[in-house]
């Protein structure tokens, strides 16, 4: 069981996009209001995204690679490295054990869960998307729980999940049913986010679907653009030559404020992002990535859509005229546009780390079995 005479700890496992990251980063923020230590465990790459996580928080960087990247040689290379880093973290493990361990998915989380499975430790993952990603499928029925964000959610035969939500960090669940201005004859302001992969088209297509709106509305709008940054200069000078009064960066920091004060959001249906949508709760519009693995992003944008709460233009259906119509749907429609709000509303969870942090409770205490064939290991 775990120790009652000094502070749990729980390592959390996550890396690679933002999609990981900024759910880990929620939990990480509960667990430590609830008196835990809490470790981060990834790579360098998702040790880009831990900008945001609380300074309490001990992140420890992980041997980690993936199959999807570098030539012969480095594909060579990758069990190697990924077992180097699973006898690492194996070691500080003994070192300072865990009471549970999180995975979020991305292969920086293969050396926390791989070792939390040899040292038979509490463990259990969370995905946030509609069809399980590479490494948390490998480990689903190697864990004693699978809380799921998007629901339902594609699990392997025998595997049952919970359905938790995906949580937000605490800047959107700050915003969490923020009122909503509908549009009108006065200032309104739009959010473009691509996720971070993917958003070229978005860039390509969404500005003239812009430009191509009646003048009395172009006159009141406001753009937030987020596009790749090698994309971001000819974005932001389609716009200018336009008229279109438009801020265009790769990166926003303040997205939860930006989506807060627009009236439409046109955005890929990511799980964070789509968690956000729907938490904060505006009118969207989504186009999932369609080289997503397993049409994942389809699977995401699911509830919303069939709430009314988002209109889904697949990938390749995606022109220029079609995205205007869809645009001019909700600024024309001012008691639709509250309607997909409040349908957003109806669909979220913005207690979704609460009811992560409760499982984690649960787990560290021994109390539950895995579903997937064994008894949870005591600490």
């Amino acid at each position: 069981m775990a120790q009652t005479d000094r502070q749990p700890l729980l390592v959390i496992a996550a890396g690679g996009t933002g999609g990981h990251m900024f759910p880990a980063q929620a939990l990480a923020e509960q667990m430590l209001r609830q008196g835990w230590r809490v470790k981060l465990s990834t790579d360098a790459r998702g040790a880009r995204y831990t900008g945001g996580f609380p300074d309490a928080v001990e992140i420890e960087e992980v041997s980690s690679a993936t199959f999807a990247r570098g030539g012969l040689a480095a594909k060579l290379g990758v069990p190697f490295k990924i077992a180097g880093g699973v006898l690492g973290m194996a070691a500080r493990m003994r070192r300072d054990r865990p009471d549970a361990v999180v995975g979020f998915g991305g292969y920086p989380s293969i050396p926390a869960l791989a070792a939390a499975t040899l040292l038979r430790l509490p463990r259990m993952i969370h995905e946030q998307n509609g069809v399980l990603g590479r490494v948390n499928k490998l480990f689903a029925s190697r864990v004693h729980l699978v809380a799921c964000g998007t629901w339902p959610t594609d699990l392997p035969e025998g595997v049952e999940g919970v359905h938790v939500g995906n949580p937000v960090r605490a800047a959107v669940r700050d915003r969490a049913g923020a009122g909503y201005i509908v549009p009108g004859d006065y200032p309104m302001s739009i959010l473009v986010i691509g996720g971070s992969q993917g958003a070229r088209i978005l860039s390509d297509v969404v500005p003239p679907a812009i430009a191509a709106l009646p003048m009395a509305a172009l006159r009141h709008l406001r753009i937030s653009h987020q596009a790749r940054e090698e994309d971001a200069e000819r974005v932001a000078e389609f716009y200018a030559q336009n008229g279109i009064d438009a801020d265009v960066q790769p990166f926003f920091t303040d997205i939860p404020t930006r989506m807060t004060e627009a009236q439409l959001v046109i955005s890929r249906s990511g799980a964070s992002s789509v968690a956000d949508i729907s938490v904060i709760g505006r009118p969207s519009i989504l186009i999932p990535f369609a080289a997503a693995t397993g049409d994942h992003q389809t699977a995401n944008a699911r509830q919303l859509v069939e709430a009314g709460a988002a209109i889904r233009i697949p990938e390749s259906k995606l022109s220029i005229d079609d995205l205007t119509a869809a645009i001019l749907a909700i600024l024309d429609n001012p008691d639709g546009a509250l309607h997909m709000t409040q349908a957003a509303l109806a669909v979220s969870k913005p207690g979704a780390a609460e009811e992560l942090a409760a499982l984690v409770q649960y787990l560290a205490h021994g109390e539950v079995g895995d579903h997937n064939g064994g008894e949870a290991d005591e600490n």
